[in-house]
């Protein structure tokens, strides 16, 4: 079982930053890849980015790929997402998830592969 918390949301303006965390705990967090997720009020949870369990390698979602960035430091079982020119559509509720990975390198981008999700934390950007 793992438990994730996420953390950093809140008001900000367009073309502002914000930097949101997760912490992990409850299993070996380097064995899990990890990912982060979106959802708007009455629209279906979206992926963002995701993270390998190495830190090797990256993906994001066209949307806000040059804008965000995922990072992880499995010293401290923490993941980040480093959201920088926030635009009023990047607005929702925003979850991180874990899964178990096999493979070092493996990225994965569907909500159906995640086992484990955190409660979520708002972002809200004014225009």
């Amino acid at each position: 079982q793992v438990q994730l918390v996420e953390s950093g949301g809140g008001l900000v303006q367009a073309g502002g930053s914000l930097r949101l965390s997760c912490v992990a705990s409850g299993s070996t967090f380097s064995m899990h890849a990890m990912g982060w997720f979106r959802q708007a009020p009455g629209k279906e949870r979206q992926f963002v980015a995701a993270i390998s369990r190495s830190g090797i390698n990256t993906y994001y979602a066209d949307s806000v790929k040059g804008r965000f960035t995922i990072s992880r430091d499995n010293a401290k079982n923490t993941v980040y997402l480093q959201m920088n020119s926030l635009k009023p559509e990047d607005t929702a509720v925003y979850y991180c998830a874990a899964r178990v990975a096999s493979l070092r390198g493996t990225v994965y981008t569907t909500a159906n592969d995640y086992a484990y999700w955190g409660q979520g934390t708002q972002v809200t950007v004014s225009s």
